[in-house]
């Protein structure tokens, strides 16, 4: 198990939620953070948290939908700590959004909003890997990228292409040292999640999510499925066949 002590390790989405809880668990150690959002001043504050538990910390203001600035964040990190370790790609959203009023637009937009990022920073990553003999990248995804989720198409078909981009990229890689992990939480309660409508059985907190997330980190898994009731239902669901598993998910969405 790794230990994370003395490893730079790179935050995409860190100004609030599960990326900004993570930081803070992971400073101190020797450890230097990288944190990395849109919004500036909540991910000041997050800076702040991280340089006073110990650990120096670079605050970078950048749009993961620009794959110019993704790019430049990397080479900023290696200028400045030489390698990326670690590399922890929180990003993306999942709104409600039924597929009888949806438009073409808002899935596009959403599918920018979680695969594209995810490949805005996962390319130059790899990249850097490859020049610096290995690290770890891991991605948080969603349960929703295991099966259709009612409400959440879009959304379910976003992340179901970035596990299927990363699982490829896994097994091409471990020969150059590059490790990957896939993060799949259920529903977590952040401010953003708490607003969009949706039921969100067996939720966890942000603190309890991030403990998973740490512990993924350490353990480097493959896949790290949580909390454990509502991965269990998803498998449970996924095995189902349609028939019985169709219901379920009707009611579960209303």
């Amino acid at each position: 198990m790794a230990t994370l002590v003395d490893q730079t390790i790179l935050i995409v989405g860190a100004s609030s939620g599960i990326g900004a809880q993570v930081a803070r668990d992971l400073a101190g150690h020797g450890n230097r953070v990288v944190v990395v959002a849109r919004r500036a001043a909540e991910l000041a504050a997050v800076a702040a948290d991280v340089r006073a538990a110990g650990s120096a910390c670079l605050d970078l203001v950048a749009d993961a939908l620009d794959p110019a600035a993704a790019a430049a964040v990397v080479a900023r990190v290696v200028a400045e700590f030489g390698a990326v370790d670690v590399a922890l790609l929180n990003v993306g959203q999942g709104p409600d959004m039924a597929m009888a009023e949806v438009g073409v637009e808002d899935v596009a937009r959403v599918m920018a909003l979680n695969y594209d990022v995810t490949v805005h920073y996962l390319v130059p990553l790899i990249a850097q890997l490859r020049r610096q003999g290995g690290g770890l990248i891991a991605q948080t995804n969603s349960l929703a990228g295991l099966m259709g989720i009612p409400r959440q198409g879009p959304y379910s078909a976003a992340k179901a292409a970035v596990r299927t981009l990363i699982d490829a990229a896994r097994v091409e890689l471990a020969p150059e040292g590059i490790r990957f992990t896939s993060l799949y939480p259920g529903f977590v309660a952040t401010a953003r999640a708490g607003a969009d409508g949706l039921p969100k059985p067996f939720r966890i907190s942000e603190k309890q999510a991030a403990r998973h997330v740490v512990r993924a980190l350490r353990r480097e898994p493959a896949d790290a499925a949580f909390p454990w009731t509502t991965s269990a239902l998803v498998r449970v669901l996924r095995a189902a066949p349609v028939s019985v598993s169709g219901p379920v998910l009707r009611k579960l969405a209303r």
